[in-house]
């Protein structure tokens, strides 16, 4: 996939890796104990990891121009997120410069990422993201086709849950638009706050809504109630497979049995 005006590299010299830190630092706001160094994607680069950025088209790393975004991810082996004896690729990073949202870099960089890892040999991508971050489920979902299998609360600090996607990459993906809720409901908005979740359901598609705006308030309620909600029926042999939506209202789809890919 190419984006007009951008191109998307390999980065492989030292001084570009620097320019990475940036993105991150302006994409999340990242202070500099927060911001993964070069040096790591430095050694990452040489011992099989991949290491993307992109580019305005008209600039490039060896001309000083600034990278707008980065892609980073590094071979896995067994451990807590992976199965017994198998190889894969774990993506640790994706990040753009708030200028460039919604250009559609997100989707080439994975895209860029995606063929990389099968050239290594590797069909299965992983990656982590904040289930309350609709944008980031509308991309991971919808345009890339994932799916998540795992919640994982408190996982890179208290209070930082994250939900564990899997990447079939032997799969070509296809964006599609956002599916109407059409499911049973076991986790909803009651004003600006989440009603208490159903746990008993016994559907094939469960939906669990999310809001699509929070407050600094509201934040706690909700990341507790979608932990509940979806860390139950994730271990009830359910996968979130997408992001539906209902005007101003959005819910995670929760399919039993659903595979690794949609």
């Amino acid at each position: 996939m190419r984006v007009p005006g951008y191109v998307i590299r390999d980065v492989t010299d030292p001084q570009a890796m620097r320019e990475l830190e940036d993105v991150q630092a302006a994409a999340w706001g990242y202070c500099d104990r927060e911001v993964l160094p070069a040096t790591m994607f430095r050694i990452g680069a040489a011992t099989g990891a991949v290491v993307l950025a992109a580019y305005p088209e008209t600039v490039g790393p060896e001309l000083g121009g600034p990278a707008v975004g980065l892609a980073y991810g590094f071979p896995a082996l067994g451990g807590a997120l992976g199965r017994p004896g198998e190889l894969w690729h774990h993506s640790h990073l994706l990040a753009l410069r708030p200028e460039v949202r919604g250009s559609g870099l997100a989707v080439a960089l994975k895209l860029a990422q995606r063929e990389r890892v099968l050239a290594q040999g590797m069909t299965r991508m992983t990656w982590t993201f904040d289930p309350l971050v609709t944008r980031n489920a509308r991309l991971n979902f919808g345009k890339l086709g994932v799916t998540a299998a795992r919640y994982l609360p408190d996982w890179y600090a208290p209070h930082a849950d994250r939900l564990l996607v899997e990447w079939d990459l032997t799969r070509t993906p296809a964006e599609r638009p956002a599916p109407a809720p059409l499911g049973v409901r076991v986790l909803e908005a009651k004003g600006p706050l989440p009603d208490t979740p159903d746990l008993a359901a016994d559907a094939p598609t469960l939906l669990a809504e999310v809001p699509l705006t929070l407050t600094d308030e509201d934040r706690t309620p909700w990341r507790l109630a979608l932990r509940e909600t979806l860390g139950t029926y994730l271990g009830r042999d359910y996968r979130v497979t997408d992001l539906a939506r209902d005007g101003g209202r959005a819910f995670y789809v929760l399919q039993r049995g659903a595979g690794a890919g949609r």
